[in-house]
């Protein structure tokens, strides 16, 4: 049997971008996969597209041995035929029932003991046994997400899709259902697809990731792929890189490349293509200050830096830096306060080789 999820389709708008995916995924037990990118570039058509909610103007989505849309020979099953889970941003509960209620709703075609024994099932998993014969207004709004989880997963679909699963939750809470919500999802073994603005959201939960920026996905990989390894410039900055600069490999050697970046020279691993202009990408949490420096540490890049500004981010610090360009390390607040970072101060920016990531350019 096929285990793939294929989407191959367009969708037109008046105002804005031709949506044009191009995506396949293996389907074969449980997998999360992120969709990421900027507002507008497309994601959520493409999640209303795979769901059956937004007819495509032209292309084919199949799934394992089903056709669920082909332009050509006019199939469009709708979200039912198709056996989808789709959890809306607002969770779409009805607040005129009970939890118990909305957790059966969609369970109406079995058996009243089936229905029985999957609604107390969900109850137990989720933790909502004390909160059954609640209404949604009673509820917070964590106990109202897995409400509506547990209402998509009762129906045992064959793909859950999520758009923005998280982002009607407060910050705090937010933090503390990530994990939560990946430990749900494993219980069922059901692949998912979901759309999120937030990249820690997306490395929290995700096995791969797709990237999509003006209407197409431009990267497909793991979560360690993409974020580490973006494939241009652009990507870099979508995903998060924090220094994205111009620069020249000026000589290589044994797998080595230095590196010329304004006046400062940089040692990096070679790129897979060879290339003399490049663009150089470093990870905030791949610098790592000190004062003074350190000749007995290994680390080959030990640029001496002036701090330009520091801004408190949660549990972070971003401390932006000038060695010869401008370069962002982030920091925890305790190893801040341990090196008694003020702007104006002197310190060493240090950089592992691998940290280094060069992506070609032209002109």
């Amino acid at each position: 049997m096929n285990s793939d999820l294929s989407a191959h389709f367009e969708k037109d708008f008046q105002r804005g971008p031709t949506i044009a995916v191009d995506f396949a995924q293996s389907t074969q037990g449980f997998s999360v996969t992120a969709l990421i990118g900027p507002s507008g570039c497309g994601k959520t058509t493409m999640l209303r597209s795979l769901a059956g909610l937004t007819h495509p103007d032209r292309g084919e989505i199949t799934f394992r041995d089903q056709i669920w849309f082909d332009c050509e020979q006019r199939i469009n099953l709708s979200p039912q035929q198709r056996d989808i889970g789709f959890l809306f941003q607002d969770y779409a509960l009805f607040p005129h029932l009970s939890v118990r209620e909305n957790l059966g709703y969609g369970l109406r075609k079995h058996s009243a003991a089936e229905r029985q024994r999957r609604v107390s099932e969900i109850l137990t998993l989720f933790d909502l046994q004390r909160l059954e014969r609640r209404f949604p207004a009673e509820l917070s709004g964590g106990q109202q997400q897995r409400v509506a989880l547990g209402r998509v997963l009762a129906r045992r679909p064959q793909l859950l899709l999520l758009d923005e699963p998280l982002s009607a939750l407060d910050p705090l809470l937010r933090e503390q259902l990530r994990i939560e919500l990946r430990q749900m999802l494993a219980q069922f073994q059901t692949p998912v697809i979901f759309v999120t603005h937030d990249r820690i959201e997306a490395i929290s939960l995700a096995d791969r990731v797709a990237v999509m920026d003006q209407g197409r996905i431009q990267q497909v990989g793991t979560v360690n792929e993409v974020f580490t390894r973006p494939k241009n410039a652009t990507l870099a900055r979508l995903v998060g890189i924090e220094t994205v600069v111009p620069g020249e490999i000026l000589q290589t050697d044994r797998g080595l490349v230095t590196v010329c970046v304004g006046q400062t020279r940089l040692l990096a691993v070679a790129p897979s293509t060879p290339t003399r202009l490049v663009h150089v990408c470093i990870k905030g949490e791949d610098v790592a200050l000190s004062k003074g420096g350190d000749r007995a540490i290994s680390i080959r890049n030990q640029l001496p830096a002036t701090i330009l500004s520091l801004t408190p981010e949660g549990p972070l610090v971003r401390v932006a830096l000038e060695c010869g360009f401008e370069i962002t390390a982030l920091v925890t607040r305790p190893a801040s306060d341990e090196l008694q970072l003020q702007c104006g101060d002197t310190v060493t920016a240090m950089l592992k080789t691998p940290a280094i990531h060069l992506i070609p350019r032209s002109v």
